[in-house]
């Protein structure tokens, strides 16, 4: 296991990190259609993965409305784990009650539900407090300014994003950085090679202003498990009843018809080439792997052995590469009467 640092900070992270999605399952159906470990093979995932090396754990307030922050929190005490030996992230802004209040990233909803992960957790700090996407009912500030305050207050050593726009997180940092306010260090965001889309504007800008990725959903929901093919679809699969995250499968087949027997000449599993392909791609910092049993977790911890050839990554590229669009084509254009003088 190899470690990467969180963005412009001090704190290494491992470039594997545990995701608790399927930690709990209750509540509505989309979490139960997720998983639905309890307390025993949530212990299970957990000691598997800290003996594997991975420091890292990322779970949310929403995750089965809570219940998924509770397991986690005990399977901390369960197994005997030193606090400070882990970096644990949660997140918050989706609904945790029936009140216009209950949701969202007003300072109320921020500081009170920072207070409520801190309880279920069972812990005295969280060391990356994120927001879980974008609330355009609250002003920027207002948000920036509570969680600064909860670093201030020691209760968050670091703050981070999910699922933000480029100009969203700019216009963050920027403000951030006029105000002298902790400034987010990650953002959390979909990215697979069957998903390139943060390529285009998002991936520049955190290469640019050093901010840490963090890649959920690397397996597309598991189209990518290597259980899906144009004439695979396995009845049990999530996506049956949860057909998320989007995915162009025309062309995610194509990208399938690659990596298999890729996969097959290395004696390794489709999925781990999918997660290799991400741990080569400098932008990223940790790769979220989450799984519902004990061989799912088994096989993607072994991506970090996997090493792809230049030519093998040139494949794969060309496969799954994003189709030109503006002004991303004209910015490239417009370049090359520059890039002639140097090198």
């Amino acid at each position: 296991m190899k470690y990467n640092l969180l963005g412009n900070t001090g704190l290494l992270v491992s470039e594997l990190c545990l995701g608790t999605m399927t930690f709990g399952g209750s509540g509505t159906s989309m979490w139960a259609s997720i998983g639905q470990l309890d307390q025993e093979p949530v212990d299970q995932l957990v000691k598997r993965s800290v003996d594997a090396g991975i420091n890292f754990i990322d779970t949310a307030n929403v995750y089965s409305e809570g219940v998924s922050e509770k397991l986690t929190g005990q399977a901390i005490r369960n197994l005997g784990l030193h606090r400070d030996d882990l970096v644990i992230a949660t997140k918050v802004r989706g609904k945790m009650g029936e009140g216009p209040n209950q949701i969202g990233l007003s300072r109320k909803h921020i500081i009170h539900q920072a207070e409520e992960s801190l309880r279920r957790l069972n812990t005295d700090y969280i060391d990356l407090y994120q927001i879980h996407g974008f609330d355009f009912l609250t002003p920027l500030e207002e948000t920036l300014r509570a969680l600064d305050d909860l670093v201030s207050s020691g209760k968050v050593r670091y703050i981070g994003c999910s699922n933000l726009a480029a100009w969203h997180l700019m216009k963050a940092l920027s403000y951030s950085e006029h105000k002298d306010l902790a400034k987010f260090v990650s953002l959390q965001a979909y990215y697979t090679i069957a998903g390139r889309d943060l390529e285009r504007e998002v991936v520049p800008l955190l290469l640019d202003q050093k901010v840490g990725l963090m890649v959920w959903s690397p397996l597309a929901g598991g189209l990518l498990s290597g259980k899906y093919g144009r004439n695979k679809q396995p009845e049990d699969s999530r996506r049956v009843t949860f057909d998320f995250p989007p995915v162009n499968k025309e062309k995610a087949y194509d990208i399938l018809d690659v990596m298999e027997p890729m996969a097959a000449e290395k004696g390794i599993s489709v999925a781990q080439i999918a997660l290799a392909w991400l741990l080569h791609q400098p932008v990223v910092t940790t790769v979220i792997i989450g799984a519902k049993k004990p061989e799912q977790l088994e096989d993607n911890l072994k991506a970090v052995d996997v090493v792809l050839s230049a030519d093998e990554l040139k494949k794969l590229d060309e496969i799954s590469k994003l189709a030109p669009e503006y002004p991303g084509w004209m910015v490239d254009r417009q370049s090359g009467d520059r890039k002639k003088y140097i090198g």
